[in-house]
């Protein structure tokens, strides 16, 4: 009689424990549901090619600027505070310059220049953002590259962070923990860019492969793509004093290419 008693108390439990994940994964579908009906009730923005013009021009001259003074600091602090005062720079004027280009269409092929003047991939809209923003690249070999190439070019290996199958919150909460700046981050079969100010949270912002297939900027709970990833690696750019330096004296960054080129 105990035996069944145990028995059936060892059903009840198992019952239950089966019920209760099914009832988690039916929560997890309802949710991401409900955010991608919110993104699609989203009025898309405006491209805003004037402004970008505006912005490519204020952050040259700020950049011309900026490397005098790097060029004649002498002492370690002087270099430190010009190297602080570009990474604030580029940290306000990058999303900035991203923003002007939110609604552009994407398309696989998309290689345009200018926001909204045509179609733009994921991978042309990291290489012209940062063209643009006045780091020597190759536009169009560098747009090419797999996500983790083209974050290499900046930065090396054992800056990067590098996870597959991590859960997405706990991604996040990591990224987030190690300090603003603006971020590239490469997905299974994406880049982006990642910007995480210092008041925290993260905006990922994208040329969208997705709904509604333009550029996008998504906060942490719209993020679908950088959520569903299982591949994501990451590399603070401007919170590198090499990528600052390079930046500030005109460094030209050959495309780091993946062995099969």
């Amino acid at each position: 009689m105990k035996k069944l008693r145990r028995l059936f108390i060892l059903l009840i439990l198992a019952g239950s424990a089966y019920a209760g994940w099914n009832y988690r994964d039916f929560l997890i579908k309802f949710y991401q549901q409900k955010i991608a009906k919110q993104i699609l009730s989203k009025e898309t923005p405006k491209p805003d090619p004037k402004r970008y013009q505006k912005l490519i021009s204020e952050l040259a001259e700020k950049r011309l600027n900026l490397s005098k003074k790097y060029s004649r600091a002498r002492t370690a602090r002087e270099i430190s505070d010009i190297v602080t005062e570009s990474q604030h720079t580029l940290e306000q004027t990058l999303p900035s310059m991203m923003s002007c280009w939110l609604g552009t269409p994407w398309d696989f092929n998309g290689i345009c220049q200018t926001p909204g003047s045509g179609k733009i991939a994921c991978g042309y809209f990291v290489s012209t953002i940062l063209r643009d923003a006045g780091f020597g690249v190759e536009r169009i070999r560098l747009a090419q590259q797999p996500s983790q190439q083209i974050i290499g070019t900046f930065i090396s290996k054992k800056m990067m962070t590098i996870r597959a199958g991590q859960d997405y919150d706990t991604f996040v909460d990591q990224a987030i923990e190690r300090g603003p700046g603006v971020h590239i981050v490469g997905l299974d079969n994406h880049v982006a860019f990642v910007v995480i100010p210092k008041t925290g949270g993260i905006r990922f912002i994208h040329s969208s492969g997705a709904h509604p297939f333009c550029v996008v900027d998504e906060n942490r709970l719209e993020a679908l793509s950088l959520q569903r990833s299982n591949y994501r690696v990451i590399g603070n750019l401007t919170r590198s004093p090499e990528v600052i330096h390079g930046w500030l004296t005109e460094q030209k960054w050959p495309t780091k290419v993946s062995s099969g080129n």
